[in-house]
């Protein structure tokens, strides 16, 4: 995790460059916005900050003048360089630029500013001469999907910063409701450390009260409901999703990448896989991994291929109707308790 790079931009302690990449939006979002805040203010936003995003006709050359060049009426000058695919692999037009000026600069950074570059990719080239020179003068951020320990980690950190404390058992809830998106479980922790006002602690039953399913969470607990023959329940949670606007097309779509994913943690399991290393290889998040774990157990391989082959004949059927879609998928839903062991 980024906590300890975070914690140390808080106290101003701050690197002369920084090389952010990864594929975790908000992470990459939150590190930049921690970046604006600790090392210029708002009144020199005007004079001392620049960005030059290299997707978008800027060069190089220009980013760092801008970061050679003394602050005005202030202690420091923040030079973003957005865009910067030369530390990768990839062909694009921005990754073709000259970086000798760039190499020159990490050689002696100027002390009075702040560089942030940021690579909008999941991995750098580790074999070019700009990635090994920025690794050794720069700090090196890699923004990553987080494990799920991580991200309990994160929700309480998150929640320290308005002064607050939050139980085990919220947290496990939070991330069950919400789901694992940064972005939406930092909107939830914003609502309920304005609700725990004047106390705290934010408790399991502030959680409960205050935080709606994710779409991804009410689809696991129609799995969960048909599965366990309680195919009342299913429908009735299936009719609110259409109530709420949510199109059968779209439920069939999460209904089909999680059966598909329970058929493939289901035979990685039975190799000896662990649920990190499934998770490593679908590239997903071991939270999904874990529940796909607990319904993998009484679906067969037989079973599951028929229910995909099913989900394949609902989409057909979605996609060619012109009468009542919404029934198409209901009549499945009646279909999947018989297919449990």
């Amino acid at each position: 995790m980024i906590i300890k790079e975070w914690n140390a931009i808080k106290k101003r302690q701050l690197a002369p460059v920084y090389l952010l990449y990864g594929d975790e939006e908000y992470l990459l979002h939150e590190t930049k916005q921690l970046l604006i805040r600790h090392v210029i203010s708002e009144e020199e936003m005007d004079f001392n900050f620049s960005l030059h995003d290299l997707a978008d006709e800027a060069s190089l050359e220009a980013a760092i003048e801008d970061a050679e060049s003394f602050p005005f009426m202030g202690e420091k000058r923040l030079v973003f360089i957005d865009g910067a695919m030369f530390y990768t692999a990839e062909k694009k037009k921005e990754s073709r630029q000259s970086t000798e000026v760039l190499e020159t600069y990490l050689e002696s950074p100027a002390p009075y500013t702040v560089l942030v570059i940021h690579v909008p990719s999941e991995k750098l080239d580790e074999r070019k001469k700009i990635t090994k020179l920025t690794k050794k003068n720069a700090t090196v951020i890699e923004a990553k999907k987080l494990t799920v320990n991580d991200i309990k980690g994160w929700i309480k950190s998150k929640v320290a910063d308005h002064r607050l404390q939050i139980e085990d058992e919220a947290v496990e809830k939070l991330t069950v409701l919400a789901g694992t998106n940064l972005f939406m479980l930092a909107g939830e922790i914003e609502k309920l450390a304005l609700y725990a006002e004047g106390s705290d602690v934010i408790r399991v039953e502030d959680v409960t009260l205050l935080t709606p399913k994710s779409v991804e969470h009410n689809v696991f607990d129609l799995i969960e409901h048909t599965l366990n023959g309680r195919t009342a329940k299913a429908i009735d949670l299936y009719h609110d999703l259409i109530r709420q606007k949510e199109e059968p097309l779209k439920l069939l779509a999460l209904l089909s990448g999680q059966f598909r994913l329970i058929y493939q943690v289901k035979n990685m399991s039975g190799k000896g896989f662990s649920q990190q290393q499934i998770a490593s290889r679908l590239k997903v998040h071991p939270f999904r991994v874990k529940l796909a774990g607990q319904h993998a157990s009484r679906l067969s391989n037989d079973h599951l291929k028929t229910i995909m082959l099913e989900l394949a004949d609902c989409d057909l059927a979605l996609k060619s109707s012109s009468g009542r879609k919404e029934m198409i998928l209901e009549m499945f839903l009646t279909k999947l308790p018989g297919f449990t062991r």
